[in-house]
């Protein structure tokens, strides 16, 4: 290939992830015209400082399989109604702190018993584990920061190991929802204030920083980090992302920094 001729090929994992250096990064998108008959993931990173001392992940659609507001609103029968409103959000259309709080009134009255079911229905991408494991086993700070409820974070957190989880509340009078979500709302604002936040707490640059998410409200995070790469992302994401994951699981965050599988862990 024309791009990497005369350039060491390292296989991170046997057919399955590799890396070339080159003086001048080569063009994604004409990398990817190359590649297309193959389903292929493309980062462009540099070199020096690929292992990053800070990780900042969205949630819903990210590190787990579902939206959970959309699937919280099942149990109200407001599935469809709702998941529409979290489609035209998640793709910048709307104001992200309107459209919550639009979303979460529709729930007033619901049982809280919905919470606990919809997370027993909940799954993680695949590569989750391994990226928090790994990541953590090798020092790095991660945190899931989400524009969904700590009510699920603070599992996920539980399950994967994150450090730790910020999102919103949501209110409830002791036995059903009440149709509220705490103030402040947690935003696109909010997610890249995290990121600069943990970085001055580890004394490390910005460009030492990772960055996943898929929506609108995790575009600001993704464009700062030293690392933004976006994971499935909505229309509006992948038109200013260039780094993305389209094909493969979320280990390929790990080959994006250059560990190679033998140093994964679980």
């Amino acid at each position: 290939m024309e791009f990497c001729s005369g350039q060491h090929l390292n296989w991170l994992s046997a057919a399955q992830a590799a890396e070339f250096i080159v003086k001048n990064p080569p063009d994604i998108g004409q990398l990817k015209l190359v590649l297309d008959h193959k389903a292929t993931d493309i980062f462009i990173t540099k070199f020096r400082g690929r292992r990053k001392a800070v990780l900042v992940a969205d949630m819903d659609s990210t590190i787990i399989t579902t939206e959970t507001l959309d699937e919280l609103a099942a149990f109200a029968g407001l599935k469809e109604q709702i998941a529409a409103i979290t489609a035209r959000s998640m793709n910048g259309e709307l104001d992200f702190a309107a459209a919550l709080r639009e979303r979460v009134a529709m729930l007033k009255g619901l049982d809280l018993t919905a919470l606990e079911r919809t997370w027993s229905e909940t799954t993680f991408c695949p590569g989750a584990r391994t990226l928090i494991a790994t990541m953590r086993g090798f020092g790095a700070t991660t945190a899931l920061v989400s524009g969904g409820f700590t009510f699920f974070t603070a599992r996920v957190v539980a399950a994967l190991g994150f450090d730790l989880h910020r999102a919103n509340v949501l209110l409830d009078n002791g036995s059903a929802l009440t149709g509220e979500v705490a103030e402040p709302i947690l935003d696109k604002d909010t997610k890249l204030a995290t990121l600069k936040e943990l970085a001055e707490k580890r004394g490390v640059k910005l460009s030492a920083t990772l960055a996943v998410g898929d929506g609108a409200n995790d575009l600001a995070m993704l464009k700062e980090a030293g690392l933004g790469i976006a994971y499935y992302p909505k229309p509006v994401v992948a038109a200013e992302i260039p780094n993305r994951i389209e094909h493969t699981d979320l280990t390929s965050l790990l080959f994006a920094q250059g560990y190679p599988a033998s140093a994964f862990r679980e």
